[in-house]
């Protein structure tokens, strides 16, 4: 069950500023529907830096380490969960008048699929799908909070 999601939002404020905020992981918990926090792992920045982010859904609670993978400022910020090899970031594009376009995407490979076979045996296919509905619900949601922190 490979697959890849994103959105969009318009924010109204400066390339620059989008990127500092959703380049800075300790903030995630203050918009993520599902990861309440993260920590930076060492003093480390930039690509190749890594962080823990701490998860929590109705039903369970959970950590990832991920790997910043790209770091290009006012532009892109991306990492993958070590476990699922789940990539997840965020594209900032200048529109307008000091407005920025920001996408959120992610991708589901076949190293997810993998991983979640070995895991979750034959529940792999269910425990998938969940995480699919989550990212489809939670981008959307995700994006709408950015917004609302980043104009206020």
């Amino acid at each position: 069950m490979r697959y890849t999601l994103e959105d969009s939002v318009v924010v109204e404020r400066s390339p620059q500023d989008v990127y500092a905020l959703i380049s800075d992981v300790t903030r995630t918990g203050e918009w993520s529907e599902q990861c309440h926090a993260c920590e930076w792992d060492s003093s480390a920045r930039g690509a190749g830096a890594t962080f823990t982010g701490h998860n929590r859904t109705p039903v369970r609670e959970w950590s990832t380490v991920s790997t910043v993978t790209v770091d290009e400022p006012d532009t892109r910020f991306e990492w993958t969960i070590g476990t699922s090899g789940t990539r997840w970031g965020y594209r900032v594009e200048a529109v307008g008048d000091g407005s920025t376009r920001l996408t959120e995407y992610t991708a589901f490979s076949e190293t997810g699929e993998v991983f979640f076979r070995e895991k979750y045996g034959d529940d792999a296919d269910d425990q998938m799908r969940i995480r699919l509905v989550a990212a489809a619900e939670g981008i959307p949601a995700t994006l709408a909070r950015i917004k609302v922190i980043a104009e206020a």
